[in-house]
């Protein structure tokens, strides 16, 4: 049997498969449909210092090709995190990587030194894809000095896993890879959703109450993959691939343009046993083909 496990930073993952922030709840919501101690990682909602409502509804939206939501980071905060979920996700033997938002520098330094106080985080996914209140509403994650400094500022508060989600919604992805590499991440997440939006022809109005929200599913594989590779000729550091993965298949494409690791996002509201089921594929793939490990596989994409 082959190999699995990957390492991200200080991170060891016992498969290289994790389940994306916002399509697992929290990850205790789903322990009666899957083990999520088998899954490489649980990332869970972003978490915010205090609690968030959210955008008004309707908020999520089926398309052809994937859906839009514009849930507006609803979340319970970092404190009924701590207290009502990481005891049960600790319990059932689940990888905990914590996804963090904020609306400025200085939320973002507060939950990771919150939670830094507990046990039972492996790793940080930091969403800098927020807008920036002291900038004037300007996302961290489409300013390069900005990237920097949130991700130097937080490489400074944990020793454990930090890993930066990046925006595709820039001109050039890998240089904001590169300016969180240089401020000491571990890994960055290629990539989050794409600007869309839906209108009613009916009521000549737009569907989401924001009007515009992130566009994810299966029809973004083709971009995500092209944003991948273009990191992966930029920088060293380890690349979490996901973008429209629905199946095995979509897994080793994801591996074979050089990502270490790949999320599962949308495919989770269609089949929340999906991440079980490509775990196996990809093992079952690696013994059909005499791999030894998937690190063996990755980033070998023929030119």
């Amino acid at each position: 049997m082959a190999l699995l496990n990957v390492e991200i930073g200080p991170l060891r993952l016992k498969n290289p498969v994790l389940v994306a922030s916002g399509t697992f709840g929290y990850g205790d919501e789903c322990k009666e449909l899957t083990d999520v101690s088998k899954i490489g990682g649980l990332i869970t909602k972003s978490l915010t210092l205090r609690p968030r409502p959210g955008n008004k509804p309707p908020r999520i939206v089926e398309v052809s090709g994937g859906m839009l939501n514009s849930i507006g980071l609803a979340n319970i905060g970092v404190e009924r995190f701590i207290n009502e979920k990481l005891p049960t996700l600790r319990a059932l033997g689940a990888t905990i990587i914590a996804n963090i938002a904020g609306s400025t520098v200085e939320e973002y330094c507060s939950v990771i030194s919150t939670l830094e106080e507990h046990d039972g985080i492996n790793g940080y996914e930091i969403n800098i894809s927020c807008p920036n209140v002291k900038e004037g509403g300007l996302s961290f994650g489409t300013n390069l000095a900005i990237t920097q400094e949130i991700t130097s500022r937080l490489r400074s508060l944990t020793k454990k896993a930090l890993i930066i989600k990046l925006t595709p919604n820039v001109t050039h992805i890998a240089d904001y890879a590169q300016a969180a590499a240089d401020a000491g991440a571990n890994a960055v997440t290629v990539m989050n959703t794409l600007v869309g939006m839906a209108v009613d022809v009916k009521t000549k109005k737009p569907i989401l109450s924001t009007v515009t929200g992130g566009f994810s599913g299966p029809a973004i594989k083709p971009i995500a993959l092209a944003k991948i590779f273009e990191v992966r000729k930029k920088v060293n550091i380890p690349i979490i691939g996901v973008g429209g993965i629905m199946s095995t298949m979509d897994a080793l494409e994801f591996f074979l343009v050089g990502a270490s690791a790949i999320q599962v996002g949308t495919a989770n509201f269609v089949d929340p046993g999906i991440a079980m089921k490509i775990i196996e594929g990809i093992s079952d793939y690696c013994d059909t083909i005499g791999l030894k490990s998937i690190s063996d596989f990755i980033g070998t994409l023929n030119q």
